[in-house]
């Protein structure tokens, strides 16, 4: 576990900027403007180290009474999203405390986090990229079918693992080391350089890198 720095965002769509070369970069534009410390998990009184984060404005009626008593607790008004974040320097945050756009510089290296865009049921080209079959004579509405899964008499069945048809997409996905290209603190945007998963609207989770830092 290292200082690990996190924001909770939402995408609102890419852009493009320009570098000092004169070059057009591709980037994500992300929210990140109601940024709040819900709570600080300490060694002593939990066990470990984490920071918990809370994101986005919601219906306080629309809040269970636990939840309202945790953000009377911390302070702040009820959050729609929240998150833990393990770090080691719990003493630099608090309850109540807001997080801006500048927590992140320019130049910094993230990991985004994120839910990808769901597909629905795929077939195995779509969803593995299998290969199709030769549309040939005699090749009658086989040419996306997956062939042969699995062996004769030994082993009896289909190994765990075999590569189907399913559901395709709507799972946990992170954007390893990208760029901050700028924080704008005044309407709590940050851009970062790529592609984000997930849909436009869709939150993630922004954290210092790990394996590039």
């Amino acid at each position: 576990m290292s200082n690990r720095k996190a924001l909770l965002g939402k995408k609102l769509g890419m852009s493009q900027v320009w570098d000092e070369n004169g070059f057009f970069v591709p980037v994500t534009l992300v929210d990140v403007s109601t940024n709040v410390v819900t709570a600080v998990k300490t060694e002593e009184s939990d066990g470990y180290k984490a920071v918990q984060l809370g994101y986005g404005a919601i219906d306080p009626t629309k809040v269970t009474k636990p939840l309202a008593g945790h953000f009377a607790k911390a302070g702040v008004t009820p959050r729609r999203h929240l998150v833990e974040v393990r770090t080691d320097n719990v003493e630099e945050f608090e309850a109540g405390q807001e997080l801006a756009a500048d927590l992140f510089e320019e130049g910094a290296l993230v990991d985004v986090t994120g839910t990808t865009k769901g597909k629905g049921f795929a077939g195995t080209i779509k969803r593995w990229g299998f290969k199709s079959y030769r549309r040939s004579h005699g090749s009658h509405k086989n040419e996306r079918r997956p062939g042969s899964v699995g062996a004769c008499a030994t082993p009896s069945r289909i190994l765990k693992g075999k590569r189907m048809a399913g559901r395709m997409g709507h799972v946990t996905s992170t954007a390893l080391n990208l760029t901050v290209v700028s924080a704008d603190v005044e309407n709590g945007v940050i851009a970062i350089k790529g592609a984000l998963p997930g849909p436009k609207g869709g939150i993630v989770l922004v954290r210092s890198a790990v394996k590039g830092a």
